[in-house]
C-alpha cells in the first residue's frame, strides 16, 4: 500500500505512516493507476449499452431540462403529451387531454420529480442545443426541440458519465482505507451486480445514477476535509449537500456524516483533551456556513416547487405525515419478490455485512455509514410506494452505492486478513462475485424484456427457470437486436409494458 492511514475515531488524532520503502510506494501507486485504468476501460466498453430514450419517471426529470431550454417556461403539458405511450395512457382522458387532476392550484401541470438531474445535464445540453441550432442554420434540418437524436444521445451519455464519476470517486474513497485490489473488486461488483446498470444505461433519464454520483462527491469531499475543515471548505461541502438534495430528496439523510463529525469534535472539546486545535467558535461558524449554503443551494428546488405547487416545501408526493412510520415494511423491502433489495440484488447483503468491519477500520466513517443506511432503510420502508412500482430491485437504494462499495471492500479486506493469504481470498471471492454479476445481468435482461413483470411481485420459480434455460437461448439474439434494431426493440418493450398496465387496471376494477 502506498499509504496507511487511520483516524482514531473519538480522539481526533490522525496517524500517518509514511512507508520507508520507495519501491513499495511506487508499486502501490502503479497498482492503483492500473485499477483506475481498468475501471475506465470497462466503462468505455459498456458505453454502447447506453439507451437514448426518455420514458416513465424520466419524462418528469427531463421536462425540467427540455421545457426551460426549448420553451423557456415550466409548462409541462407538451412534454407529457409527447411522452412514451404508456406514460401518456396514464395521464390523459378519452379525448387525449391531460387529466384535470394533473393541474395544481397555480395552473401548472404537476411535476413532483426533482430538478437536480436537469441541473447536471444542463452544461452539456446547452452546448448541444447551440450546436443543433448552428447545424440547422447550415441546412442540417435537425429538430431543435430537445427530443431529436443529438439531445437524447447527449442526455444518455451524460448520465452514464456521471454514474462513472461516482464509481471512480467511490473507488478512491475506499482505497484510502483498504488495499487497492479490494477497493477495485468491490467497485466492479457493486457496479455490475446491483441496480445501478439499469439507471446508468437502460433508463438514463431517471435520477438514480445522478444520485449515486452526488452522494459519492459529497462523501469523497467530506472525508478529504473531515476534522480539519475551514469555513470555505464547509461552504463547498454545503454546495455539494444542496446538489445532493436537489437530485434526490432522501439524500438529506447523508447529513448524518457531518453531524456526527461535529458531535465528535464537540465531545473532544468537552473532554478538553488538547488534541484538537479547533475552537468551538470556529466549529460553530463552519457548521453555520454549511447550513446556510446548503439551504441556498436548494433554491432551484424551492423555486420550482413555489412556481408549480404554490409553496417552496410542497413536493407533490404524499404528505410525509401519512407515511407508514409506525408500520414500516422492514422485511418486505429486503426480501419481497416485489423488488426486495437483498433478494433481487444479493451482492448488497455482502456490502451490508461489511459495514461493521468498516467501523473497525474507522469508527467515524463506519458509524456514520451504518447510521445512514439504517435511517435510509427505515425512511424508504415507511414510504407508501416502497417497492418503487416499476423498478429493478429497490432502485431507491442506488443512492447508497458509495457506502455499499465501502462495505463490500471492508468485508473483502477482513476476509483476506482472516484467511491470512490475499491470493487465496481472491481465489474464493472473485468467482462468487463473478457469479453474482452474471446472475444480475441475466436478471436485468429478464426484467428489461418483460420475461418477469416490471411491476409487482414476480414468480421466483419462473425467474430461475428463465435464468437457467431461457436467458442463455435469447441473450445473444436480443443483444444483436439491441445494437442493430434498438428502436424496434424499445417499441416492443413499450407495448409489453402497456399490456401489463392494462392487466393491472383490469385487476383493480
Amino acid at each position: 500500500m502506498s499509504e496507511l492511514r487511520t483516524d482514531e475515531a473519538f480522539s481526533g488524532n490522525r496517524i500517518a505512516v509514511d512507508a520507508p520503502l520507495p519501491r513499495v510506494a511506487v508499486s502501490g501507486s502503479r497498482i492503483i493507476a492500473a485499477n483506475e485504468k481498468l475501471i475506465i476501460l470497462l466503462f468505455l466498453l459498456t458505453l454502447p449499452l447506453v439507451n437514448p430514450w426518455v420514458r416513465g419517471d424520466g419524462v418528469g426529470y427531463y421536462a425540467y431540462l427540455q421545457s426551460p431550454l426549448i420553451d423557456h417556461d415550466l409548462r409541462f403539458a407538451n412534454d407529457y403529451l409527447a411522452a412514451n405511450e404508456s406514460f401518456v395512457m396514464a395521464h390523459v382522458d378519452e379525448q387525449g387531454r391531460l387529466l384535470p387532476r394533473l393541474y395544481t392550484k397555480t395552473g401548472y401541470v404537476e411535476n413532483h420529480f426533482s430538478v437536480g438531474p436537469a441541473i447536471l445535464w444542463a452544461p452539456v445540453m446547452i452546448v448541444v442545443h447551440e450546436a443543433v441550432l448552428l447545424a440547422d442554420h447550415f441546412g442540417a434540418h435537425v429538430a431543435a426541440n430537445g427530443y431529436s437524436r443529438p439531445y437524447l444521445l447527449a442526455m444518455a451519455l451524460t448520465t452514464a458519465c456521471y454514474g462513472f464519476l461516482g464509481l471512480v470517486l467511490s473507488f478512491r474513497l475506499a482505497r484510502k482505507y483498504f488495499d487497492s485490489q479490494w477497493s477495485f473488486i468491490a467497485t466492479i461488483a457493486i457496479w455490475l451486480a446491483s441496480s445501478l446498470p439499469v439507471y446508468m444505461y437502460f433508463n438514463p433519464s431517471w435520477s438514480h445514477a445522478f444520485s449515486a454520483f452526488t452522494v459519492a462527491l459529497f462523501l469523497w469531499y467530506w472525508e478529504r476535509t473531515k476534522l480539519q475543515r475551514t469555513a470555505g471548505q464547509w461552504a463547498v461541502l454545503g454546495v455539494m449537500a444542496g446538489l445532493m438534495g436537489n437530485v434526490y430528496y432522501p439524500n438529506v439523510i447523508l447529513l448524518v456524516f457531518p453531524a456526527l463529525e461535529v458531535l465528535q469534535l464537540w465531545r473532544a472539546k468537552q473532554r478538553d483533551s488538547g488534541q484538537l486545535s479547533i475552537p468551538i467558535q470556529k466549529l460553530a461558524l463552519g457548521w453555520g456556513v454549511f447550513v446556510v449554503v446548503s439551504l441556498a443551494s436548494l433554491l432551484p428546488t424551492f423555486i420550482t416547487r413555489q412556481i408549480i405547487y404554490g409553496g417552496p416545501f410542497e413536493t407533490g408526493y404524499p404528505p410525509i405525515l401519512t407515511w407508514n412510520w409506525t408500520s414500516p415494511v422492514l422485511l418486505k423491502i429486503l426480501f419481497s419478490s416485489d423488488h426486495g433489495m437483498f433478494i433481487w440484488t444479493p451482492v448488497l447483503i455482502l456490502a451490508a455485512v461489511g459495514l461493521p468491519f468498516l467501523i473497525k477500520r474507522d469508527a467515524l466513517l463506519g458509524g456514520a455509514a451504518l447510521l445512514t443506511v439504517l435511517a435510509y432503510y427505515y425512511f424508504i420502508a415507511s414510504y407508501p410506494d416502497w417497492d418503487g412500482i416499476s423498478s429493478f430491485g429497490n432502485r431507491f437504494f442506488v443512492s447508497l452505492t458509495p457506502i455499499f462499495i465501502l462495505g463490500l471492500a471492508a468485508l473483502l479486506s477482513s476476509f483476506s486478513s482472516w484467511l491470512g493469504k490475499t491470493t487465496r481470498a481472491i481465489a474464493i471471492a472473485c468467482p462468487i462475485l463473478a457469479l453474482l454479476i452474471a446472475w444480475n445481468v441475466g436478471f436485468i435482461f429478464q426484467w428489461g424484456t418483460h420475461m418477469v413483470p416490471a411491476r409487482g411481485e414476480i414468480s421466483w420459480r419462473t425467474m430461475v427457470h428463465n435464468q437457467v434455460v431461457e436467458v442463455p437461448l435469447r441473450l445473444t439474439h436480443s443483444l444483436e437486436t439491441y445494437f442493430m434494431h434498438r428502436g424496434e426493440m424499445m417499441q416492443h418493450i413499450e407495448q409489453e409494458d402497456i399490456q401489463q398496465q392494462k392487466l393491472e387496471i383490469k385487476r383493480g376494477e
